[in-house]
């Protein structure tokens, strides 16, 4: 072999390569695999949860995964991560795609979102009867002091609507319900997922508020951005079709009974499928 076609055989080699890692994320690869990859992160309940003595995942993001794969005709393969690590898992390819990932402008510059799996809205957990029935307007205000998990989504929602109040920032969601429950924070900022199980939890926390204007955000999954059209277009198709039917619904509030919750614990016209 002469040294041009050592070079053309070589620049095919790469080509090759270039095209199979730029086509990571499509519907061919992961059936070539066998195996659809989540990322998931323990104790995150009613999200993820790992059975110690099992082994085995459990919560409404493993039925949700467990479904699409089963769509597509594969088996689920889980990768432990965390909250943190899940966007970076989908964009380095570790994973095909991540479960409950809330829909901000700046994670849209990192993945690709696909269509919504719920809806999701931001409340406040406290025992303090005098913030009942408060607009986030009301709540603004220094005399008030939240507590909230650094960098959350709710974090966001924090220094958009409360930016006068003051905020106890925390590294998690627990030491910020400590500083509530020991009197530190006068209320809790979450989502309404969390909120419900944080307060069926942590008794002396309070119960579940939600401030007005009811502030909903959509939850989506995310993918690589290398994923290709049809991959996106399907795994959109999957979220909206589940998301109106019910059945996404249907997989929260299973994954809400062990804490004995259920839709009657939901404030008055709220849904997951928004």
């Amino acid at each position: 072999m002469n040294l041009i076609s050592k070079i053309c055989g070589a620049a095919a080699v790469a080509l090759s390569l270039f095209g199979t890692a730029a086509s990571a994320g499509t519907i061919e690869d992961i059936r070539a695999r066998g195996v659809l990859r989540i990322p998931a992160i323990l104790n995150e309940v009613p999200y993820y949860n790992k059975d110690p003595r099992s082994g085995e995942w459990q919560g409404f993001v493993i039925d949700m995964a467990n479904d699409v794969a089963k769509s597509l005709n594969v088996k689920l393969e889980i990768v432990e991560s965390s909250w943190a690590n899940a966007i970076l898992d989908v964009q380095s390819g570790k994973v095909d795609m991540a479960f409950a990932v809330t829909a901000t402008p700046v994670r849209a510059m990192s993945v690709s979102f696909s269509a919504p799996t719920y809806y999701n809205s931001f409340v406040l957990v406290s025992s303090k009867k005098e913030l009942d029935g408060k607009s986030w307007n009301e709540l603004n205000d220094p005399k008030y002091t939240f507590a909230v998990d650094m960098g959350s989504a709710q974090d966001l929602i924090t220094q958009q609507f409360l930016p006068k109040a003051n905020v106890l920032r925390f590294k998690t969601r627990d030491e910020a319900i400590v500083a509530v429950s020991t009197g530190k924070a006068d209320a809790l900022v979450n989502t309404m997922l969390n909120g419900l199980v944080i307060a069926k939890r942590a008794t002396t926390i309070g119960s579940v508020k939600v401030p007005t204007p009811v502030l909903s955000t959509p939850s989506v999954i995310a993918l690589n951005y290398k994923a290709d059209e049809t991959f996106k277009s399907f795994v959109s198709a999957w979220a909206e079709y589940n998301r109106r039917i019910g059945n996404n619904q249907t997989w929260i509030l299973k994954s809400l009974e062990p804490f004995g919750i259920s839709l009657t614990d939901m404030p008055p016209g709220f849904g997951f499928g928004g």
